[in-house]
């Protein structure tokens, strides 16, 4: 039997990790481990720094420091994820990172809001120094398998495309709601074979 990792699930802003009742649920059936805490994001007040740091404290009181882990992130919990993996040294424990339409580009949406006190969402902004600093270490991401999905009719991440990752698979899913990502059933039949491979 292939050996199965413990699959980090992350939600995003404005939402819990309910979200992902419809993934889960199947996770279940098949008997894949996973851990999906719930973060305080206060409204896009919290910085995606100390939300990462949270969840770093969540996963070494789980699994330690050395655990072979699988992250999935929905949204912002996305840009955690992959916050986590390039600035809390993820990379050297983690095997696969898959993101579903998380603004690794940044956002349209986020354009407008004031870094104060929304510090969270304007990290989110196309050219935020927070997502520059992350691709200057894009290369730590080389020995994972990485895989965005993304709908090009996504209303909170837009344009569709920022969603993607310069590297790594790239999936599109026909959906028309932002939640819908990890909610249509289509959907999350995709993100759940790909867990599952």
């Amino acid at each position: 039997m292939k050996k199965r990792n413990p699959i980090i699930l992350i939600h995003g802003l404005w939402n819990n990790s309910s979200i992902f009742s419809f993934i889960t649920s199947q996770l279940d059936e098949i008997g894949i481990e996973y851990f999906a805490p719930n973060l305080n994001h206060s409204l896009g007040m919290s910085s995606i720094k100390d939300l990462t740091n949270t969840l770093n404290k969540l996963i070494l009181e789980k699994y330690g420091l050395e655990k072979e882990l699988d992250i999935l992130g929905f949204s912002m919990g996305g840009i955690i994820g992959r916050y986590w993996i390039q600035k809390f040294y993820g990379y050297k424990r983690t095997r696969r990172f898959l993101s579903i339409g998380s603004p690794h580009k940044g956002t349209l949406a986020s354009q407008l809001v004031p870094k104060y006190p929304f510090t969270g969402i304007s990290e989110m902004k196309i050219n935020s120094s927070l997502l520059k600093d992350l691709s200057k270490s894009n290369f730590l991401l080389n020995n994972i398998e990485c895989t965005s999905f993304f709908t090009y009719w996504d209303l909170m991440v837009f344009p569709g495309w920022c969603t993607n990752l310069n590297l790594g698979e790239k999936i599109s899913l026909k959906v028309y709601k932002h939640s819908n990502l990890v909610r249509n059933r289509k959907a999350v039949q995709k993100i759940v074979e790909k867990i599952i491979m």
